[in-house]
């Protein structure tokens, strides 16, 4: 079985390689030290999302398309390609879409690379956005972050495919990695859907 995700302009990596990215929000926080994230919003009612954004080109994705949408060929994200094509995008910003909390960035090798992780609290629920691929991650783990803040660069996951950001919204926080496609939806979200009706 080979792991396929997003557009690929190398040999497809073996699924044995993708153990390693199977991460959860314990390997980035030790719950046991940590409070709820609902309590951390509610004592830090600024980082509360009102409202979301897109990813790239902010606010409006301009300059870029989505080249692969949700559920294409059992997509569980968008990927975010700029309208040059190729690596015309690679090293381009990277926005949280809406206020958060980071509670993983690292590098999860296999077909994702750096992953950054951010938790929203929007009208009383639990989100998570993914952004991976980057190339460079700007932001910490058990931070704050705001709508519009530059938290990575776009990036190839190291030459695998041509530049582009995936993006997943779920609304089941502290999911594993996954694999980035599936026909079981559960958990996870139509990004594109998400932030249009939460404007």
């Amino acid at each position: 079985m080979l792991f396929v995700s997003c557009k690929q302009n190398k040999p497809k990596h073996n699924s044995t390689t993708d153990i390693y990215a199977k991460e959860t929000i314990k390997d980035s926080v030790n719950k046991a030290d940590k409070k709820s994230y609902k309590t951390l919003f509610n004592e830090n009612t600024e980082f509360i999302a009102k409202e979301f954004d897109f990813p790239v080109g902010k606010p409006n994705a301009q300059g870029y398309y989505n080249a692969q949408k949700f559920q294409e060929n059992n997509h569980l994200g968008d990927d975010w390609n700029g309208v040059g094509g190729g690596n015309s995008d690679l090293g381009n910003p990277i926005y949280a879409i809406a206020n958060g909390y980071v509670s993983s960035a690292k590098d999860l090798k296999g077909g994702w690379g750096n992953v950054i992780r951010i938790i929203h609290f929007h009208e009383e629920k639990l989100y998570e956005s993914v952004y991976a691929h980057c190339d460079s991650i700007i932001v910490t783990a058990n931070t704050f972050v705001t709508k519009g803040e530059q938290i990575a660069t776009i990036g190839n996951c190291d030459g695998a495919y041509y530049a582009h950001l995936h993006l997943e919204i779920r609304d089941a926080v502290d999911l594993d990695i996954g694999g980035g496609y599936s026909t079981d939806t559960t958990g996870y979200l139509n990004p594109t859907e998400f932030i249009t009706k939460n404007r």
